[in-house]
């Protein structure tokens, strides 16, 4: 069989700890990444240059190829890019309405508050690339932030002897402002640190490798980033009625991503746990990538489950957290109202994670690792900052004065009293 099939109640403690304990892989290489920021951050585009050839084995001489990405998207195929501009689109409206409004309102008598909220000014956008293809990468990095308004998208990539035309014509449709062929740590340290091209950003997003995610940890404090994210994964959920070919297809499907994938199926059905570890059998012999989707699924971490009810099916997804949550069963909605960590959740048969991958709207950068138990994928919000405002009356702050001057008084912040006293004894609150 290619894939396990087991019973939750029969996990140890080595098996639940494979399941809920899965990394980004990057303390391996953290130390090399050090040295690779350090260098880049002292000295710029000699240390970036001379990484990309010791690590690509490519001689950049302009590291910017903006002009490049914007000839690639006036080349490719005419059905290519309009599937690229309707994949932006899709995302681009979905994100529109995360917008947030600022707000202010009375919320009593002299005492207004409210929030607002602004644009990031500069940002960086990590898209995989090469020789490969990642259109869909630089749409879910892109369009949120020229959505949220930000004022400045740089791009790094990593660099090829050829580029891949749809990846930089993506990046151009999606609407970025600076693109580096640069990938890996070092294109990291030069987005946090800048360097004598590449514009220093505020914050930096986008999916890649254990290096790229290491370098991400290394410059966390000295700038933003969305967050650590390791190999993709799938739950998927299935009662009895679940087709056993659509869920094994979304196993397949996130398996083919990486040697290092996890990714699981979790039925309350033993018949059901059966036939999808056989249609697994079945399908993994016709896809193209099978070398890396048997690896995935002979990883610890994935695996076809049963247990003994809904509820301990439910028990275990919530405490798995997945980055993509496939729910094929009866009653889908309930079961999401049980499910609260999952970055990405994807309902009933005729939605597959595919979907969301490109086109459906919703965004792909997601947590992994548990990631979703305390935070969400990427968004509008990802790229905003919030501000409170304030006003109080004369008759606000008389209303409030005693409550202030008693804690004040009460840490021993004397000078914070006063600034509320000075105020009443004077007669301001007119």
């Amino acid at each position: 069989m290619t894939i396990d099939v087991q019973a939750i109640a029969d996990l140890g403690p080595g098996d639940r700890a494979a399941f809920f304990e899965r990394d980004a892989g990057i303390e391996a290489v953290s130390g090399d990444v050090t040295e690779i920021v350090e260098r880049v951050r002292t000295e710029g585009d000699v240390a970036v240059r001379e990484f990309t050839s010791e690590f690509d084995g490519i001689e950049v001489g302009n590291l910017e190829i903006t002009d490049e990405c914007e000839r690639a998207a006036d080349a490719i195929d005419d059905g290519i890019r309009d599937a690229i501009e309707t994949a932006a689109a899709n995302v681009r409206e979905f994100h529109e309405a995360q917008l947030p409004d600022d707000w202010r309102r009375e919320f009593s008598e002299g005492r207004t508050l409210g929030r607002r909220f602004r644009p990031i000014e500069r940002v960086g956008v990590y898209v995989p690339g090469g020789s490969a293809a990642y259109p869909s990468s630089a749409i879910m990095g892109i369009v949120p932030a020229t959505v949220a308004g930000v004022g400045h998208v740089s791009v790094v990539t990593p660099p090829a002897d050829e580029l891949n035309p749809v990846t930089l014509a993506a990046i151009h449709i999606a609407g970025a402002d600076a693109v580096y062929r640069v990938g890996g740590a070092q294109a990291i340290a030069g987005l946090a640190y800048g360097t004598e091209s590449i514009t220093r950003v505020q914050k930096i997003v986008g999916p890649g490798n254990k290096w790229v995610t290491a370098a991400k940890a290394d410059v966390r404090g000295d700038v933003e980033i969305d967050f650590l994210a390791g190999p993709s994964e799938v739950v998927v959920v299935a009662d009895e009625t679940g087709d056993p070919e659509l869920i094994a297809a979304e196993l397949v499907a996130q398996a083919e991503h990486d040697p290092n994938a996890s990714v699981v199926a979790v039925t309350d059905d033993k018949a059901t746990a059966d036939a999808v570890a056989a249609a697994v059998d079945e399908q993994v012999d016709a896809r193209e990538r099978e070398d890396v989707i048997r690896e995935a699924l002979a990883n610890d971490a994935s695996g076809v489950l049963y247990g003994r009810s809904m509820s301990e099916v439910i028990l275990f997804t919530e405490a798995y957290a997945p980055e993509h949550l496939s729910i094929i069963a009866d009653d889908d909605e309930s079961i999401l109202e049980r499910i609260e960590s999952a970055g990405s959740v994807f309902l009933g048969p005729n939605t597959p994670v595919a979907a969301g991958d490109y086109a459906s709207g919703t965004n792909h950068v997601l947590p992994t690792n548990g990631g979703a138990r305390v935070t969400g994928g990427l968004s509008v919000e990802t790229f905003l900052r919030s501000t409170t405002v304030q006003r109080l009356s004369g008759e606000g702050l008389a209303e409030l004065g005693e409550t202030i001057t008693t804690l004040a008084d009460a840490e021993g912040l004397e000078a914070h009293a006063e600034s509320v006293r000075t105020r009443l004894d004077e007669g301001t609150n007119q």
